[in-house]
C-alpha cells in the first residue's frame, strides 16, 4: 500500500474546506483506498491529508488523469505545501485499514534516519514502539511507512486527545531511550492532527 501525506498551510479556510469536500470525487478511482485529515492543533492554520492508495501504479495513473481537475477547486486556497509518499511497510498494532472512524485524532512521525541505521531503527519500532503503542487503550489503529532516502513515517489513530496524552506522559522518555533513538535519528518532526469528518473519503 502507498500512502500520501500532504501538509500546508491555508490562507482561506473556507475556500479550502469547500474545495476539499471535492475530493468526494476519488469514490471509484482504480486502486483508491482512502483519505481523510484534519487541522494541526499546534500550528494554527497547517493542514494535513493523508491518502491510501494499493500501489504506485495506481496512484500514477490517477496523477496523469484526474488528480488537477479535483485539485483545481483548491487553487490559490493554500501555500507551502509539501506531499511525501511512503510504501507501508508493517501496522502499528494488526490489521490496518485506511478508516477514519472510531477516531478523533492522528499522531504523525516523520523521522530522518541516518543510513547505517536504518534498518536498527525499523526492528526498534517493530520490536519496542509497536507494542507499547498498540498496548494502549486510546490507540485504534497506525502503520510504519518508508520513502526513499532514509524516510519513515509513523501515523497512529487515536479515539481522543486525552487517551493520546496518557500514552505521551507514561512512555515517550523511556521507550526513547530503549529503543537508542539519538543514535538513529538525524530529524524528527510531528504533528497533532484533529479531524476533520467532512474530509473523510
Amino acid at each position: 500500500m502507498l500512502v500520501k501525506w500532504i501538509r500546508c498551510t491555508v490562507v482561506d479556510r473556507r475556500g479550502f474546506e469547500r474545495g476539499q469536500r471535492k475530493w468526494a470525487g476519488l469514490l471509484g478511482e482504480p486502486g483508491f483506498r482512502g483519505q481523510g485529515g484534519g487541522w494541526s492543533r499546534g500550528r494554527p492554520g497547517v493542514a494535513h491529508v493523508f491518502a491510501f492508495w494499493e500501489s504506485r501504479a495506481f496512484y500514477d495513473s490517477f496523477m496523469a488523469r484526474s488528480h488537477d481537475r479535483l485539485a483545481s477547486s483548491q487553487a490559490g486556497t493554500f501555500k507551502d505545501q509539501h506531499a511525501t509518499l511512503f510504501d507501508h511497510r508493517f501496522d502499528v498494532k494488526t490489521g490496518f485499514e485506511p478508516r477514519f472512524t472510531e477516531t478523533d485524532l492522528v499522531r504523525v512521525a516523520h523521522c530522518r534516519v541516518r543510513e547505517e541505521r536504518a534498518e536498527h531503527f525499523a526492528l526498534m519500532q517493530e520490536k519496542v514502539w509497536n507494542p507499547a503503542m498498540a498496548g494502549s487503550p486510546g490507540m485504534v489503529r497506525g502503520l510504519f511507512g518508508e520513502a526513499p532516502g532514509h524516510e519513515f513515517l509513523v501515523l497512529s489513530m487515536w479515539q481522543s486527545a486525552a487517551e493520546h496524552g496518557k500514552y505521551r506522559a507514561e512512555r515517550v522518555e523511556r521507550l526513547a531511550l530503549r529503543a537508542q533513538i539519538e543514535a538513529d535519528v538525524v530529524a524528527l518532526t510531528g504533528d497533532i492532527v484533529q479531524l476533520e469528518p467532512t474530509w473523510t473519503v
